[in-house]
């Protein structure tokens, strides 16, 4: 069966996340998403927010979104629809991304020239009101982050929009229910 190359941008940056929900699941590199915009939306998780050339802004990273692609076997893809709570949290959309492959265990180089891949990608295009993110979810999301920043998403990017949202904060109180969510998730 032919496999579905998905980009993750939100707590599925955590690789032992990703593991855990998508055990077949293989990570391949970075990418980046051109033209649209990473918040918190009203339910307290990462969305990404088209967004219009003449709305941009002076910061060299608010109009694009980095994130990690993986392959997905058709079960990764139905057991991570289930997590992503789709259609109704979110929907899911072919999106062409800037894709830079990972070769022999290294982090690829966004130096070179990037290849334009359609990739799956979770999005709700009805709710994109910036807000505050869960508690739990900020643990999550510092966990993908060290990961992303491992595979080689630039820092600066990090720094600018998602630290806008995800305090640099390991709360342990939180732990153990954001090991729960990563592996199966429970919307409250």
């Amino acid at each position: 069966m032919a496999s579905t190359l998905y980009f993750a941008y939100g707590s599925n940056l955590w690789k032992h996340q990703m593991a855990q929900r998508c055990p077949t699941s293989a990570y391949l590199g970075v990418a980046r998403l051109n033209c649209y915009r990473w918040i918190i939306y009203e339910r307290g998780y990462a969305n990404i927010v088209e967004i219009n050339h003449k709305q941009s802004e002076s910061s060299a990273y608010a109009d694009e979104i980095w994130g990690l692609v993986f392959s997905l076997q058709p079960s990764d893809v139905r057991k991570l629809d289930v997590n992503e709570g789709v259609p109704f949290a979110y929907e899911k959309e072919n999106l062409t991304v800037d894709f830079w492959q990972r070769y022999d265990g290294k982090p690829p180089n966004p130096d070179e020239k990037p290849k334009q891949v359609e990739m799956l990608v979770y999005i709700n295009r009805r709710m994109t009101t910036p807000s505050k993110p869960k508690k739990e979810y900020i643990y999550r999301m510092n966990q993908g982050i060290k990961d992303a920043l491992k595979e080689g998403m630039p820092q600066a990017y990090v720094d600018a929009v998602m630290r806008m949202f995800i305090p640099n904060v390991e709360d342990e109180e939180v732990a153990e229910v954001a090991k729960k969510q990563a592996l199966v998730f429970e919307d409250d």
